[in-house]
């Protein structure tokens, strides 16, 4: 499978000082709709990616700035704001347990990394606060994020026991959840499939590589095996559209496609692969990323090989041509992942 070279110089037009801005008009980055934890959280993990991949110093400065947001975004209890204005208003009381995980998840990457120990340190502080709060989650999607962060802290701290017992509390209420909600026809952990699906099964995956318990890979394999299926029309990855979702029993919604979504599969099938060695999940980790390069029901190209930057989506009409955070940094992330499967196995070539 062919690739194009990494570009962050997108990713660069949408950050200042503050953090990286949410949307963008077009590709003109839109002052008026500010900042987010989420996606501050989700652009510290792929710069910081990126650091690990090329040790390239020129984006320590970005990594600083989206790690200060996060410290900025943390309330004195621990838990996490979500919504900034460009004016630097706080917009919520309180974000949600979603944009909370992931920033657990951001640290806990931070932590297992070559980054300077001052930055890492930071990355503790703000895990270790926000810690406290993961025994009330509720969300699903905030438990796998949870997880994807311990499983970082683990291989940083080896010798913290507390860590595996915490990720074993998490996979096991999501082995239960898919427990009580699967069925034959539907291998799934709720009666829905939303938003950032890939998300759950990949969570158990690197559940199974911490802890070696055999009921985390067996639930990770037919969980993500179902996604795939479900997201698979005439052998092209189709993710759930957002305009009606899917729900058990009813048709499921093709459009809008997410950037987001193929993102999330490619990475997901990724850490399948690794764990299990089966080639039908190599086959789906192709799939996914081809997506943004025109493996779509439209045969459209979302990723701009010029500047790095990736339209939100595609709508019945075609792209949706805002090019905002969560999907410029998806398709990194997305490329980030596929370079280290390069690396690996000599899988993949660039043009």
């Amino acid at each position: 499978m062919k690739t194009f070279p990494i570009k962050l110089d997108f990713v660069k037009a949408l950050t200042d000082d503050v953090g990286i801005l949410q949307h963008s008009k077009y590709t003109t980055p839109n002052k008026k709709e500010g900042y987010t934890t989420d996606d501050n959280a989700r652009a510290l993990i792929a710069t910081t990616n990126y650091f690990m991949l090329f040790n390239d110093l020129s984006v320590k400065k970005l990594i600083e700035t989206y790690l200060s947001f996060l410290l900025y975004m943390q309330r004195s209890d621990g838990k996490m704001h979500n919504y900034l204005s460009y004016d630097r208003q706080l917009l919520d009381e309180i974000g949600s347990e979603d944009c909370m995980g992931r920033t657990l998840w951001a640290c806990g990457y931070c932590l297992d990394s070559k980054l300077p120990e001052e930055t890492k340190l930071l990355s503790k502080e703000v895990f270790d606060k926000l810690f406290c709060s993961i025994s009330s989650f509720t969300s699903p999607r905030a438990k796998a994020y949870s997880i994807m962060g311990l499983f970082h802290y683990q291989k940083a701290y080896p010798e913290d026991r507390n860590v595996k017992v915490n990720i074993n509390a998490l996979a096991k209420q999501l082995t239960q959840q898919f427990e009580f909600e699967s069925s034959e026809e539907w291998n799934w952990f709720e009666s829905y499939l939303t938003y950032c699906n890939a998300r759950l099964p990949h969570s158990l995956f690197l559940a199974y590589e911490a802890t070696g318990e055999d009921r985390y890979l067996q639930v990770a394999s037919k969980s993500m095996k179902f996604l795939i299926n479900t997201q698979t029309i005439n052998e092209l990855f189709v993710p759930i559209g957002n305009r009606g979702w899917y729900k058990k029993g009813s048709d499921r919604a093709i459009y809008d496609q997410q950037s987001v979504e193929a993102a999330c599969t490619t990475e997901a099938t990724i850490a399948a692969f690794r764990n299990t060695k089966e080639e039908s999940y190599l086959i789906a980790t192709y799939k996914a990323f081809e997506w943004f390069l025109g493996g779509n029901l439209q045969g459209l190209t979302l990723y701009c090989q010029e500047n790095g930057s990736c339209c939100d989506g595609i709508t019945p009409q075609g792209l949706n041509q805002n090019k905002g955070s969560e999907a410029t940094r998806s398709y990194l992330q997305a490329r980030l992942n596929l370079e280290e499967l390069k690396r690996q196995n000599n899988l993949l070539r660039s043009t």
